[in-house]
């Protein structure tokens, strides 16, 4: 027949399961939100590079289109330059192909600059693709144990709850009284060791004689201190 003691450390390490079991239930799900976060972040950012990417040739076009108009008007400028007949007709006709010429210098450097970003989202745009899938494929993956994980909670907790009852049954009413009292306040850690003749979880020095009765195994005794259950563990307890 088990001890007292050791019903209570088989009890202990139950109830531990199901806080884990139960925390679970919280994490898991954080985690799962994580992982699709970063499914979306990735493909988000690929996909805004890739309508940057498109933005910037639609620009090209256009620039080019402009810089074209500008040429063809200034040919005509220069044409015009054989028919005039008055100073001020030649002023004013330098006046309209020095402005063309300014326009198109600045549409000139505005095409560069587009081409030198599209040059760049086309290096960034395979990398980012690649990526999105690398991050899409591994976070999959865990989703799917996460989840499963998740299914299973309900299972392992009613097959906990099962054993804990058994167990329970063979632990008399005071004893496990004092055990639920101390679960109450002080959470999973019930159940301490003697370490170096003191309390192993506040470290408390005990009393010889109460050192003594522990090592016996006579009864369930406490700490004074922190109100933990003690035991002997003849391998840690020197």
């Amino acid at each position: 027949m088990q001890s007292d003691v050791e019903l209570l450390l088989k009890l202990q390490v139950i109830d531990y399961d199901l806080g884990e079991l139960e925390r679970s239930k919280e994490y898991l799900p954080d985690m799962m939100n994580n992982l699709n976060r970063e499914i979306e972040e990735s493909q988000k950012k690929f996909d805004e590079t890739n309508a940057a990417l498109e933005e910037a040739k639609v620009t090209q076009k256009n620039l080019e289109l402009e810089i074209s108009a500008r040429e063809a008007e200034l040919k005509k400028y220069q044409q015009q330059m054989m028919t005039i007949k008055t100073n001020k007709e030649y002023d004013a006709l330098v006046a309209e192909i020095d402005s063309v010429k300014n326009e198109m210098a600045v549409k000139e450097q505005e095409l560069l600059a587009t081409m030198e970003q599209i040059e760049k989202l086309e290096k960034e745009l395979p990398e980012l693709e690649a990526k999105a899938a690398q991050v899409k494929e591994n976070n999959t993956k865990q989703l799917e144990i996460l989840q499963n994980k998740i299914d299973s909670i309900g299972d392992k907790k009613a097959e906990k709850d099962a054993l804990r009852q058994e167990i329970i049954a063979q632990i008399p009413k005071p004893v496990l009284s004092v055990y639920e009292r101390v679960r109450k306040g002080k959470g999973s850690t019930v159940v301490v060791s003697v370490k170096k003749r003191s309390c192993s979880a506040c470290h408390k020095a005990l009393t010889p004689k109460l050192v003594q009765e522990i090592r016996r195994n006579n009864g369930i005794h406490t700490c004074e201190s922190c109100g933990r259950l003690l035991y002997w563990d003849d391998d840690n307890s020197d």
